[in-house]
């Protein structure tokens, strides 16, 4: 496969995924507003704080150092070592589970039994719904490597509507389950996951369309256990940081009883709501154009010694994402500061608009603009690293971890669950430094400076800028307890700003425009003609 052509494909694989996670918040969304008003927010804050934190530590600790470890290679590996070494998954994940599962039911406090019946059995089943999970990695990866974008959407979508399907039908016919009910409901999702994967393969492998591909696999039975390589240890150690850093309120919050339970779950759908386009837009361009540099760069060469049209196309494209999140990251900022009173009072009434929900979405909508340059910067910096340099950035990531609970510990004690973005946005910051360095040093005496995506234009600066300043009289004159008139006025200002800084972008940022029109839009005019 050429360079043009996994661009191609990384841009088709990060379009799909930002409609998988469209779909994917908007149902999470609905559920979440349908599920307030049939149980208590201590039971939804068991479940989306404690819960999900054992569920993802599993999953994420079982799998994410054999993704980066067997997505680095490209397709012109060997697939059978590949697909068996992956389901050394299974047996990882399970003493994850029991050792986790061990602390849950254990060493943390445990919910008042009286309003949150069954925890001991639902963090058995959360760890069963990882364990289920990670039987579709080998073909999961199988598929991201081969660019089967559709299969993730279809998956994924289908399991995501069966999940929320079966919790609506048991909230509303036997809601005295309690966590039963979203116990059920993961194992559904997961389950439905494997199923598809299963059904896609089982009929893939070996049919015409394989043989023209040539696919590198042609039995079901051609996945065998095998050994664990050196890169995947070194992945396993970064990663083991990633999930302290990446859920690390998480952690305090469950370990160090900082937050009640109500408060966790208030919490965690701020925290939904604030991080929505960064689900929507930036994990989806993180894990497509991971992929992406990881097969047009040679890991660990230095720029000199690589195909110099690559390292061309490498540089172009993660300058134009820079740029790209860039934008979004600002607009969300300026327009976030302005209407995280509205959006919550919408969303949850005065539950979440009242008390710490509009400063604590405030401070996410800046801690968003450094998640997406943080994405940008990591997913090619992991791409390019060599297996000495992954293995010297765990010592910082280890360092990083530590500090940054114990800054989330404190700064949660000093100014509440406002703690935990600002201690994100210090960890994040730290990141993007460390991979700012690594891509000056890379691209060091070469003719190419992809860091100049994170130079907005003046125009688009002076922009941003006035359209903050009038959305924020605005809110001072018009929201958010005028009624409803008033606060359709105070959207219909902040979508004439909007316009004003989109037209500011196309007016200012040419390179940028040129280059999702190349990559997204005309490909949708070919196929239209």
């Amino acid at each position: 496969m050429s360079s043009r052509d996994v661009l191609k494909s990384a841009a088709t694989s990060a379009s799909y995924n930002v409609l998988l996670q469209v779909v994917f918040r908007v149902l999470t969304f609905l559920l979440n507003a349908f599920t307030l008003r049939f149980v208590s927010k201590e039971l939804l804050g068991v479940v989306n704080v404690r819960l999900t934190l054992l569920y993802s530590t599993v999953v994420f600790l079982s799998r994410e150092a054999f993704r980066r470890a067997c997505l680095s290679g490209g397709t012109e590996q060997n697939w059978r070592q590949i697909i068996n070494l992956l389901w050394l998954t299974l047996p990882l994940g399970s003493l994850w589970a029991f050792a986790l599962g061990s602390v849950w039911l254990w060493l943390l406090e445990a919910p008042d039994s009286h309003s949150v019946p069954h925890y001991a059995p639902a963090v058995g089943l959360f760890g069963l719904a990882a364990l289920q999970e990670l039987l579709a990695e080998p073909l999961w990866v199988l598929a991201q490597a081969h660019m089967f974008v559709r299969l993730k959407v279809v998956a994924e979508s289908l399991a995501m509507v069966a999940r929320c399907a079966l919790t609506a039908v048991l909230l509303l016919s036997a809601p005295q389950l309690g966590l039963y009910i979203f116990c059920a409901a993961q194992l559904v999702y997961t389950g439905t996951l494997v199923l598809c994967y299963a059904v896609y393969f089982l009929h893939f492998l070996g049919s015409a369309e394989a043989k023209r591909m040539c696919f590198p696999l042609h039995r079901a039975g051609e996945l065998l256990p095998s050994t664990l390589n050196g890169e995947a240890i070194s992945m396993h150690s970064v990663c083991s940081g990633f999930s302290v850093v990446f859920s690390g309120e998480r952690y305090v919050m469950t370990f160090l009883n900082v937050l009640s339970f109500g408060d966790q779950g208030v919490y965690d759908i701020v925290n939904n709501l604030g991080s929505m386009v960064a689900r929507f837009v930036f994990l989806p361009i993180e894990e497509s154009f991971y992929i992406f540099f990881a097969k047009v760069l040679e890991r660990g060469q230095k720029v000199r010694d690589q195909r110099q049209d690559n390292v061309a196309m490498a540089a172009e494209v993660l300058e134009c994402l820079l740029k790209l999140v860039l934008v979004i990251g600002l607009i969300i900022t300026v327009f976030g500061y302005s209407y995280s009173d509205l959006a919550l009072d919408i969303y949850g009434g005065s539950l979440l608009s009242s008390g710490t929900g509009p400063s604590l979405l405030r401070c996410y909508s800046f801690y968003v603009l450094l998640l997406a340059v943080n994405g940008v910067t990591e997913c090619f910096t992991f791409a390019a690293m060599s297996k000495e340099e992954v293995e010297r950035y765990n010592v910082a990531m280890l360092a990083l971890s530590v500090s940054f609970l114990v800054l989330s510990y404190f700064l949660t004690w000093w100014q509440g669950s406002v703690g935990f973005v600002l201690a994100n946005c210090l960890n994040m910051a730290l990141r993007i430094v460390h991979s700012l360095l690594y891509i000056r040093r890379y691209f060091e005496g070469s003719p190419w400076a992809p860091l100049n995506g994170l130079l907005p234009s003046p125009l688009l600066l002076f922009a941003l800028g006035l359209s903050g300043v009038i959305s924020c009289l605005s809110e001072a004159t018009f929201c958010c307890d005028r009624g409803w008139l008033f606060r359709l006025v105070h959207v219909a200002v902040g979508a004439g700003c909007l316009l004003g800084v989109l037209a500011s972008v196309l007016l200012s940022e040419t390179r940028l425009v040129r280059f999702l029109h190349a990559q997204l839009l005309s490909r949708y005019t070919k196929k239209e003609t």
